[in-house]
């Protein structure tokens, strides 16, 4: 196929692009591939899939940045969704997601300086009944606002990868 690119593709990349590049709906089949092999989809990333496919830059850049799930920056080490759909809103996932931003030093959808997290706030996990919700990692806490093993789970990574941040 191509040789290797800018943005660091795999061949296993390189191939399902190939495989895909003909379909029709293709685009946004290969961006998710893209991402979940990156993590996030680059400039560079997003100029390769264009000279790959064929679909022009533009056209990638406006799916990149119309969808949501896409990220457009290298996220942290660790990753943290605070729920701030209503059920989670009305029992204060908006404190939580304010104390969470000051522990990890990580702005609200964004990465810490340190790359060691990054933060979103996201409209619904889909655990209206945990409210409010949060994700650490892949793992949903429910009740976050008092849940100990949460607080503990983030303490931990604190500890670990921190020593610029205050772990009480």
């Amino acid at each position: 196929m191509a040789k290797a690119g800018k943005a660091g593709f795999s061949q296993d990349l390189y191939n399902f692009i190939k495989v895909w590049k003909d379909k029709p709906g293709n685009l946004i089949m290969i961006l998710h591939h893209v991402q979940e092999e990156q993590g996030y989809i680059s400039k560079d990333a997003a100029m390769e899939v264009s000279e790959l496919t064929g679909i022009p830059a533009a056209r990638i850049f406006g799916v990149v940045s119309f969808y949501h799930l896409f990220k457009t920056q290298k996220p942290g080490k660790n990753q943290i969704s605070v729920c701030l759909g209503t059920a989670c809103y009305v029992k204060g996932s908006q404190l939580l997601l304010d104390r969470v931003s000051l522990l990890t030093k990580a702005p609200v959808n964004g990465t810490s300086e340190d790359g060691i997290f990054s933060l979103d706030a996201t409209r619904c996990l889909g655990a209206c009944g945990l409210a409010p919700a949060c994700v650490l990692d892949g793992q949903v806490f429910g009740n976050a606002n008092s849940n100990k093993a949460f607080e503990e789970e983030l303490k931990k990574i604190l500890r670990k990868e921190c020593s610029s941040h205050e772990v009480s």
